[in-house]
């Protein structure tokens, strides 16, 4: 018995402090298996997320393209309201100089003419009703004819000065003359009216005043002496 005790026992060891063979096997196993499984967390976490931004990609683009179209939209209807109001600018702006030719042939003629002669008469009544079909024309395509008056105050996004006019009837700044009516299409300018514009007049000194009565008074002394 005694034998067999000693023979069940390692050289120079205890019996508990003997390891299994198999043990560093297992433990890789072990972590083998949880490697596995936290990288198959990770790909399914991986997994999931993927589709989730791919489709918040895909709305922000979707967004993106809308307003881009939304944009557009709204940029061509401009530009086709722009086209139907502008059209025929350049037409009208040719046209601009037969009204007022017609209005010079109106304005030519006196009406001791227009009394006296049937024929010269009915020739300005046609000429009239030439220039009232025109203009009734241009104000059916928004052709509007821009004439200040004296007193008016200068907008120099319809007027052009030509001169001034030094006056203290008016304030600087002011229409004093009219040479030329404007004409407008729409709120887009074809001609300025050219105006003279008032401009604040010269005021006399007290010194050249002073001289002139001074100047004066010498002439009106006689030398008594003489």
């Amino acid at each position: 018995m005694q034998a067999d005790s000693d023979q069940s026992q390692e050289p120079g060891g205890n019996a508990w402090s003997r390891r299994d063979p198999e043990s560093p096997k297992t433990e890789a196993r072990t972590e083998a298996k949880a490697e596995g499984r936290g990288e198959a967390e990770s790909t399914a976490t991986g997994e999931a997320a993927g589709p989730a931004a791919e489709a918040e990609e895909l709305k922000d683009k979707l967004l993106r393209t809308l307003a881009e179209m939304e944009n557009l939209r709204r940029r061509h209807t401009r530009e086709l309201e722009e086209a139907r109001k502008y059209a025929m600018a350049g037409f009208a702006r040719d046209l601009l100089d037969v009204a007022d030719n017609m209005r010079r042939a109106l304005a030519a003629v006196p009406d001791e003419a227009r009394e006296q002669n049937e024929l010269v008469r009915n020739l300005l009544e046609g000429v009239e009703l030439t220039e009232r079909t025109l203009l009734s024309a241009f104000d059916k395509h928004g052709v509007k004819k821009v004439a200040p008056e004296r007193g008016e105050k200068f907008d120099h996004n319809r007027h052009q000065a030509m001169f001034e006019v030094p006056t203290a009837d008016l304030p600087p700044g002011h229409v004093a003359d009219v040479m030329q009516t404007g004409w407008v299409i729409s709120d887009r300018l074809l001609r300025p009216a050219m105006v003279g514009v008032t401009k604040a007049a010269p005021q006399a000194t007290p010194d050249s005043g002073a001289a002139a009565d001074t100047g004066d008074e010498r002439g009106r002394t006689v030398d008594t002496n003489a």
